[in-house]
């Protein structure tokens, strides 16, 4: 068992920020939505999409000016494979109306059935790829 307190203070700063977005402005905080309403015109939601956004963005700095190191990743595919996996996402998520984040953080907090769907689809999606992928290699 881990005794870094990282990811417990990630999960609980997502369930924070979730919370505090459906509970001050009305929205589920889905990424995809959220960066979709950015190719809108301005409007009230346009500017609280961004600082969402941005404060997705700044988190990794930060965390690196707080604890003085970056924190860790490894990421073993090539430049192409990362290209069709975003280009494959972007496409599940308007197929599925909405993310990871939409579906699984806040939609199963609200008990939807439709995010419980959506989030078995992506869930076995992905267990299936890597079953495929540690077969192939």
């Amino acid at each position: 068992m881990s005794t870094d307190p990282s990811p417990l203070a990630g999960g609980l700063l997502i369930g924070l920020s979730a919370a505090m977005l459906i509970l001050l402005n009305g929205r589920v905080a889905g990424v995809s939505g959220l960066v979709a309403n950015l190719a809108r015109p301005l409007g009230g939601r346009w500017l609280a999409d961004l600082a969402f956004i941005l404060g997705l963005i700044l988190g990794p700095p930060l965390f690196m000016r707080l604890s003085g190191h970056w924190p860790a990743m490894r990421i073993e595919a090539g430049l192409p494979v990362l290209i069709l996996a975003g280009i494959l996402v972007g496409f599940g998520t308007r197929l599925g109306s909405g993310c990871t984040s939409g579906h699984g953080v806040c939609g199963l907090a609200r008990l939807s059935p439709r995010s419980l769907a959506a989030v078995l689809v992506f869930v076995g999606t992905g267990m299936l790829t890597v079953a495929a992928v540690r077969v192939l290699s």
